[in-house]
């Protein structure tokens, strides 16, 4: 399993209009094959930043949801308009919060 998580940053008079997008974009995110878990969260409105969350089955369902027509559309439309800082990382072992 991959884990993606960071941040983006948008301008703060952005947010609403940025997230109205990212929903739309999480939403078919979630029904693509390999896609387990996308969610993003209004962080520091005043600040624009928003935290990122997203796990994927393997490499191969993510590199297809990054080529998808609508992945490219919404970095087309938000490539000047955004700051992200998002990391990928192999997950192992998964197991619940309080197994050791």
């Amino acid at each position: 399993m991959l884990i993606v998580t960071g941040y983006v940053h948008v301008e703060p008079s952005a947010v609403a209009e940025f997230v109205t997008d990212i929903e739309a974009l999480a939403h078919g995110a979630k029904q693509r094959d390999g896609g387990l878990f996308y969610a993003v969260a209004v962080d520091g409105r005043a600040a624009g930043r928003l935290l990122v969350a997203e796990r994927w089955r393997d490499q191969a369902s993510l590199t297809a949801y990054l080529h998808a027509p609508e992945t490219l559309t919404f970095v087309e439309r938000w490539r000047d308009r955004m700051r992200a800082d998002l990391r990928k990382y192999d997950a192992a072992n998964e197991r619940t919060l309080f197994d050791e």
